[in-house]
Order: C-alpha cells, then structure tokens, then sequence
C-alpha cells in the first residue's frame, strides 16, 4: 500500500498516490461531482530522491501543482465563470505568496527583534528563541484570522475530508463516508505539519549564523532557507513512518496535529463523497474508467 497524501481545494479535494494525481470537485451549478486525472511534472526527478536536497524540490514541485489543482478546481466549481488563470500567472501567483511569506514570516519577526537593543547585541541563542517566538504568533494569528472567513473555513473542510479518508485508506477498510466519518481531522503526515516544523527547525538553523548586523542576519535567513526546508521536509518523513512505533515521536508530532485544530474542521458526508471519489481514482485501476471507480464522472 503506497503513502498517499492530498490537498483541499475549492469545493474539492486532490489525491496524489506515486505519479498520480486526481482532482474531484463538486460542481456547484448541478452538485455532480467531477474527477479529472493530474499530470505530474518529471522534473527533478533524480534530485527529488537524494536526502535533504529532496525537501526543496518537493517544495517546488507541491507548489506548482498545487496552483494547478487550485486552478483546476475553481473552472470545475464554477463552471459558468468563463475567467482562467493562465501559467504566467500561476507562477507570478507563487512568486507573490513566496515574497509575502518571506516577508511577514522571516524579515518582520527578525526586525522586530532586532529592534529590541538588549537582544540586538546579547546572546545569539536567546536572539533566535525570541525571533522564532514571534514568527510562530504571527503564523498563529493568520492562521486564525484566515479560519474565521467562510469561504477558507469550507476549504478547511474539505481539508478534514481528505484526512479522514486517508485514514480509512490506511486502515485497509472500504472508502465509504460511514467508514471515513468515525475519523479524527487531524494527521501526522500533514502540511500543516510541516509548516509548524519548520517553524521550529528553522529556530536552530538560524542559531548557526550568530548575531551579526541586520542585514547578515537578513541575509543568512535567505541562504539558510533551503536548509530548513530540507531537514524539515526529512523530519516529516521521519515522523510519519515512526508516529506509530515510539511515544517520542508521538510527543515530538503533537505541535503539528494542534496546529491542524486551525486548519482542519469537520467535513460534511458530501464532502466526504468528494474525498472517496478523488483517493480512489489514485488507487483503484487505472485502466477503470473515474466514472465507475469513483462513482463520478471524469471529464478530459
């Protein structure tokens, strides 16, 4: 049984087994749900399998799809809506949120606490704790604020939906809502996950550069990134095959699975049903037909 993740989207959810990827949406004009197969990307292919230069290609490459499936599911959703995002402005799209990260979530935590003379020139360890403290308050409360919009809140939902049926996948029972609604929202193996350990590892990473003026310090954050990317990305990996065979783990993983009370919320049945229909188009045959694997029909 392969490691199969996902992703929400608009009304709908992605599932990616291996090289494949499948998009179910609901279609919101009639409520049919509609399943369309993804191509992936093959580059980067070898980079992506060498340990901790993986992370970052991951990165890359989850980005990018995700845009797609974003995209992808919006025209499905909104079928009357003739709008479509071409691919320049998908990847200025990724640009934006990457500079918008950076941004709010590394330069601002880190003049705020260069601001603070007594950590500017005092111990390096307590600089980053406290810059690293902020951060997280700052990716706490957008992620709160975000949680409390009706139109992210549904696709926190669909978030729910394609935990809960993942699970059920795992456990080896039968993808149906009954079986997937008995489910927790909350899963190791998330991106939520990786978001709150990088957030931590990036705390010691940071650590390596010392005190230097701002702008080293702005700039060791920018070189330092791929590195925390890719020993969080092999911290997830890590975490998720042993969640089960040590507490450690378990405990180590606990800041992720809260973190996901924000980002996760209980999916409705008919979500659910989009859920089944995409984590079984990327895993039954693929020589069967979406329309009878999933119950959905498949549109090319």
């Amino acid at each position: 049984m392969g490691s199969v993740g996902g992703q929400a989207l608009i009304e709908g959810v992605m599932m990616q087994n291996g090289d494949r990827v499948a998009v179910a949406v609901r279609r919101t004009n009639d409520g049919q749900i509609v399943v369309r197969d993804l191509p992936t990307s093959k580059r980067f292919r070898k980079l992506s399998e060498i340990p901790f230069l993986r992370g970052l290609f991951r990165l890359y490459d989850m980005l990018v799809l995700g845009i797609r499936a974003l995209n992808m599911s919006a025209r499905i959703a909104f079928p009357d809506q003739e709008e479509e995002m071409t691919s320049t402005w998908s990847v200025l799209m990724i640009g934006l949120a990457v500079v918008i990260a950076v941004g709010a979530f590394v330069v601002l935590p880190l003049y705020i606490a260069n601001s603070v003379p007594a950590l500017r020139t005092g111990n390096s360890i307590l600089f980053n704790l406290v810059e690293g403290a902020i951060r997280i308050i700052f990716f706490l409360i957008y992620l709160l604020a975000i949680s409390r919009m009706k139109d992210i809140h549904r696709v926190f939902q669909y978030h729910g939906a394609e935990h809960k049926t993942v699970y059920t996948y795992e456990a080896g029972e039968e993808l149906t809502v009954e079986n997937a609604r008995k489910y927790t929202t909350l899963h190791p193996r998330c991106g939520t996950a990786f978001l709150m350990i990088v957030l931590i590892i990036s705390i010691l990473v940071f650590s390596l550069a010392g005190n230097p003026a701002l702008w080293l310090k702005i700039l060791s954050r920018l070189l330092l990134l791929p590195v925390v990317a890719g020993v969080s990305y092999e911290a997830l990996r890590f975490s998720g095959k042993e969640y089960d065979n040590h507490w450690w783990v378990r405990l180590l993983v606990k800041p992720g699975l809260w973190l996901q009370l924000l980002t996760t919320a209980e999916p409705s049945d008919d979500m659910l049903e989009v859920a089944i229909a995409s984590i079984k188009r990327v895993t039954e045959d693929p020589n069967v037909p979406a329309g009878e694997a999933a119950g959905a029909e498949l549109v090319n």
